[in-house]
């Protein structure tokens, strides 16, 4: 198999040929249609995310077609198409996992960041953590729905019922939840880095009904705003935002440090909330939404052996969309 190696962090994944895995019990293997590239993905290879396995094969937003079978699964066959998301493994009976928050567990295993994942043209994973996808759609298209999509949707849940409700930081997971917030009927108010006019473009014709630079001021109150950017300094910037009883949801794996503020903005019964991995039914939920939200996926196709250039394009904000490798 062929596959993109992180060995040590801060250093540019290695290109190398290896054998191709084995499914054990209660896995599978896939061949690798498309694996987009995710904001993680740049947190792991940059170590900004502590203790990964290394080496390890980043890459967990992967579509792909089963072509081996472990013994004991059941329910799923050769040549099916199947995503596999951020989350690869829960222990299934720690406090967390017995009360229905496996995003919680406390001995998880993640795609691409404690088990190899799908910057390669194989992948193994467990069975119980794997969604069906379409046959007659592009994978390309579908691999940004296994992780933009699911926490862009767990961190819109976690919003609440807002209909005014601020985006901050216009990539993957926004342009995809912004679609979705469309479909069910909210207003979009996103925000970009300063003088990125074809983000905010980008964000308009999306359905956003404003766009603007992260330090400037809505035309309205917000009712809620997800923070997508790795940047804790929005956060009371967001809190300034949203009106009473707002909130302001965090939902990256990783953020900068949030600097000090005054306690008038927290105030008046606004919250800030992190949304931390997903759940399996996060994954059943969005993916039965995103078709009848019509969602469609903007992306820039890489060969997989590209996969640094595709990090850095996204490390430095030229992506409009979600970049996806192609073994």
């Amino acid at each position: 198999m062929k596959a993109m190696v992180l060995h040590e962090v801060r250093t540019p994944l290695v290109y190398e040929e290896r054998p191709l895995p084995s499914p054990v019990p209660g896995e599978i293997r896939l061949a690798v249609e498309a694996c987009a590239v995710c904001r993680t993905d740049l947190h792991v290879v940059d170590g900004d995310l502590p203790k990964p396995k290394l080496p390890v094969i980043p890459g967990h937003e992967i579509v792909g077609r089963i072509d081996a079978l472990g013994d004991s699964v059941t329910g799923i066959r050769i040549g099916e198409r199947v995503g596999i998301p951020w989350l690869g493994h829960t222990c299934g009976h720690c406090p967390y996992c017995a009360s229905g928050r496996e995003n919680l567990c406390d001995q998880p295993l993640f795609t691409g960041y404690t088990r190899d994942g799908g910057f390669a043209s194989h992948v193994v994973a467990d069975a119980a953590y794997t969604f069906p996808l379409p046959d007659s759609s592009d994978p390309v298209a579908l691999a940004p729905l296994l992780c933009a999509g699911l926490i862009g949707w767990r961190s819109l849940v976690a919003a609440g019922a807002a209909n005014k409700i601020g985006i901050y930081g216009f990539g993957a997971a926004a342009h995809i939840i912004t679609q979705v917030c469309k479909w069910q009927g909210r207003r979009v108010f996103a925000f970009t880095r300063p003088g990125d006019d074809a983000a905010q473009d980008f964000a308009r014709s999306l359905g956003a009904v404003w766009a603007g630079c992260s330090d400037e001021r809505p035309p309205e109150r917000l009712d809620a705003a997800i923070i997508f950017a790795p940047v804790g300094e929005l956060v009371p910037v967001a809190l300034l935002a949203v009106d009473k009883g707002g909130r302001v949801v965090c939902g990256g794996i990783h953020m900068s440090d949030i600097p000090q503020f005054p306690y008038r903005l927290l105030w008046e019964e606004r919250q800030i909330l992190s949304v931390a991995n997903l759940t399996r039914q996060d994954a059943r939920d969005f993916l039965a939404v995103a078709p009848k939200a019509r969602v469609r996926t903007q992306t820039v196709r890489y060969p997989l052996q590209a996969a640094n250039e595709a990090l850095e394009d996204l490390r430095s904000g030229r992506l409009q969309g979600a970049a996806v490798l192609i073994p």
